[in-house]
């Protein structure tokens, strides 16, 4: 009889019994826990009227499940220090969310504050211009003029004038016309508005710039006027160009130029993740708010000069305090080579005081790249970003963060010398992560596998200088808070970063690939001798990237439920100089296999692990080791899960964002010259045979699969495709599809139930 009483039916989840699932949602609640723990993603600091003190603002992100988007929010503390260099942050009872918000961007004074908010649809982007009390001002940018406000991080760019007049930002260039018909057939003249009768086409398609960018139009130049919302396009640059990381030169006699982020867009692979896209950096002329005559000159006059013809990558550019010069990060190590990321130089420009700027301004090198570190010795930078206020008051001592091995640290730099110092304590093994200046002190966080983000204040014991002394000072904030549940979890953990020697190298190899990779080992800080504990073997993709001893919400999550992680290095990471990076590609699925197996016997004989119970999971090219793994080593592994795999290099490179990676990862050196869009026989065989769907007749191991089906870097096929195979060979499967994520699979529905799926499959297989 059916159920008519409008009680609901109690369903079960297919494959679960009873127990299986009270034990699903038992799971479910720890990680709820953990998921809700903030994260500080930025912050900023102001000068304060009270003496002896100063403000900061802090921009925290939160997943909300339900909504399935992240909340974040402002909170708010002052600073006061106190007479003996001791420092307090006294904060606001409560943070402010930002509903709708998709930048912040202080003025250079700390006077006013500039919050975009873009639309979805044909809305228009809204600015709003704030003071210490209100919104003073706010303008709605229709889609005619432009698009949504670049604020991905890459390409974004918002920088206020000095004078806080006028702001230069990169937006979506506004669409390009489409042809209209109406039931007589093709309509000659058509406006961008909705006509009654009418449809519009699709009209000429454009590359894009691939994964997270998909019907993200060309980024362009704007600039903004505050005072009345005028906005121009910034005249001279091409549609040949496509732009991003904007900052304003210091004037100079009335001339005023916009300095910017330059990539060719003849053909545009996938720029996420990958700084191996050729780069320069370009001044131009910023549009006039004068008058209409002196906007008409302007636009005649303007021509774009790029600064840096002689290296082939230019990003992040960085006026020092006085503009005497200019400095900016270089990935060319990437773009030369062809891997996706590398090591980083840092270089500078003497700004010229008469304001002649010409193509042939002599870059200086400042820190360059290092090949082989020595042990214990700075392994070169690696640096994904600068603070928008990066300098000490000597005006040529910048405060960056870098990765040193696994651990992320913070560096000081002095541009004049070239010295690079380590500011963050030598003696941990946390990862810290600078936020920003305050003055000549610092705000940062710190964090490790288990133990969640802190902030800590730097202070300077003595003068600036290359063997300068830092204090650091624990701060307490309510923004680091988490249940009992989850401390008393953490509380039982403990963390180790090991060496690893390379097993069975050649004589061949260069000093740099000879040397120990590292894996970060999470284990029970009270082991039982007689025990052995089942061990989670953690990949990052890449595999040019690498895996720093930072808190992340999901292992830590997986290491309460009982298991050591094993989270591996393996060498071709970053972090660890460009020698031991450059030796992976051509040797992808042999030299990267072979290391995660040495890092696992490691363990193994270090009694960290049960070797009956041993799973593996990974990202990208961690799913491309994982299934490789599998099939490799088919009784190594319990348990097995692949995020977004790379499985065949075959089938990928016909479909990817980035053909051209498949061949530099298979073909080493020599891939970045012979690469082309339309692969040969001999090309598709050598794919094959370096792929995991090579081995996959071999393997025996329960495989969990999670996809995003917009993935563009690794299309779901190549997971579809091996995960088929498996199911043929009778082999565990299961597969999660998740319809509107990208590769990373963020989205936090998507995250939540992907780990939640991955600690249930992992705990049936490895009781």
């Amino acid at each position: 009889m059916d159920d008519v009483g409008g009680r609901p039916i109690k369903q079960i989840l297919e494959g679960l019994d009873a127990a299986s699932e009270e034990e699903f949602a038992s799971l479910s609640k720890l990680l709820q826990e953990f998921t809700d723990i903030p994260t500080i993603d930025k912050a900023w600091t102001f000068k304060s009227e009270t003496e002896g003190g100063s403000s900061a603002m802090f921009l925290i992100s939160q997943p909300d499940l339900l909504s399935n988007k992240m909340r974040k929010s402002i909170l708010s503390s002052h600073i006061l220090q106190k007479s003996n260099n001791s420092v307090s942050f006294h904060w606001a009872p409560f943070p402010i969310e930002m509903t709708g918000v998709s930048a912040v961007v202080p003025s250079p004074s700390g006077s006013k504050l500039l919050v975009i908010r873009n639309s979805e649809g044909d809305s228009p982007t809204h600015f709003e211009i704030w003071d210490q009390s209100q919104v003073k001002k706010e303008f709605a940018i229709p889609r005619s003029i432009h698009g949504s406000v670049y604020s991905d991080g890459w390409f974004e760019g918002i920088s206020w004038k000095l004078d806080e007049t006028v702001i230069a930002y990169v937006a979506e260039e506004p669409d390009s016309p489409k042809p209209t018909f109406s039931s007589f057939g093709y309509k000659k003249e058509s406006t961008a508005d909705k006509e009654f009768g009418s449809w519009k086409g699709q009209g000429d398609w454009e590359e894009d710039w691939g994964e997270t960018y998909a019907g993200k139009r060309q980024p362009a130049l704007f600039v903004i006027d505050i005072c009345c919302g005028e906005v121009r396009a910034v005249t001279g640059v091409g549609r040949d160009l496509s732009v991003g990381q904007v900052v304003w030169a210091p004037s100079v006699e009335d001339q005023q130029y916009l300095v910017f982020v330059g990539w060719p867009s003849t053909r545009k692979f996938g720029v996420k993740y990958c700084s191996n896209r050729p780069c320069a950096l370009y001044a131009v002329k910023a549009p006039s708010f004068i008058s209409e005559a002196s906007a008409t000159s302007n636009a005649a006059d303007s021509l774009i000069i790029n600064l840096t013809q002689s290296i082939s990558s230019a990003l992040f550019p960085c006026f020092s305090q006085d503009g005497k010069f200019l400095v900016f990060l270089s990935a060319k190590s990437a773009v030369d080579s062809g891997a996706h990321l590398a090591t980083d130089s840092l270089h500078k420009i003497e700004w010229p005081s008469d304001g002649n700027l010409g193509p042939f301004l002599k870059i200086i090198d400042v820190v360059p790249v290092v090949m082989c570190p020595e042990d214990g010795c700075f392994p070169g930078l690696y640096c994904s970003k600068f603070l928008d206020k990066p300098w000490l008051s000597d005006g040529h001592t910048m405060v960056l963060s870098s990765v040193w091995g696994s651990t992320q640290i913070i560096l000081s730099v002095d541009v004049l010398s070239g010295q690079v110092s380590r500011i963050s304590p030598n003696n941990s093994d946390f990862s810290w992560d600078v936020l920003a200046l305050d003055g000549d002190n610092i705000i940062a966080t710190c964090s490790s596998p288990v133990d969640i983000p802190e902030i800590k204040y730097g202070s300077r014991v003595e003068k600036i200088s290359v063997d300068a002394k830092w204090s650091w000072q624990d701060v307490v904030t309510p923004s680091t808070k988490c249940s009992e549940r989850v401390l008393s979890s953490l509380g039982s953990l403990q963390f180790d970063i090991i060496k690893i020697p390379v097993r069975g190298h050649s004589e061949n190899l260069p000093k740099g690939a000879s040397k120990p990779f590292e894996a970060i080992c999470v284990s029970p800080k009270c082991k039982k001798p007689e025990l052995h504990y089942p061990l989670i073997v953690i990949l990052h993709g890449g595999p040019h990237d690498v895996s720093v001893s930072s808190f992340t919400k999901s292992s830590a999550f997986l290491a309460s439920l009982g298991f050591g992680l094993l989270i591996v290095n393996y060498r071709g990471s970053l972090g660890f100089g460009e020698e031991a990076l450059q030796s992976l590609p051509g040797k992808v699925g042999s030299q990267d296999v072979d290391d995660v197996l040495t890092a696992i016997d490691h363990a193994i004989d270090k009694g960290l692990a049960d070797p009956s119970k041993i799973a593996v999971v990974g990202i990208s090219h961690g799913g491309f080791l994982t299934t490789h793994l599998i099939g490799q080593a088919p009784d190594k592994f319990a348990a097995a899960a692949a995020r977004n795999p790379v499985c065949n290099f075959a089938l990928m490179v016909g479909t990817s964002d980035i053909p051209d990676w498949c061949f530099f990862e298979v073909y080493g050196s020599e891939g970045k010259s012979i690469f082309t869009e339309s692969s040969s026989a001999e090309n598709l065989a050598l794919f094959h045979s370096k792929s995991p769907i090579s081995h996959v007749s071999k393997v025996k191991t329960p495989t969990l699969f999670l996809l995003g089906a917009r993935d563009l870097r690794v299309p779901i096929y190549d997971g579809i495709q091996y995960a088929r195979a498996l199911k043929e060979n009778g082999v565990e499967t299961k597969v999660i599809m998740f319809p509107n994520d990208v590769h990373a699979i963020k989205r936090p529905q998507s995250d939540f139930e992907s780990f939640l799926t991955i600690g249930a499959w992992f705990k049936k297989y490895c009781r």
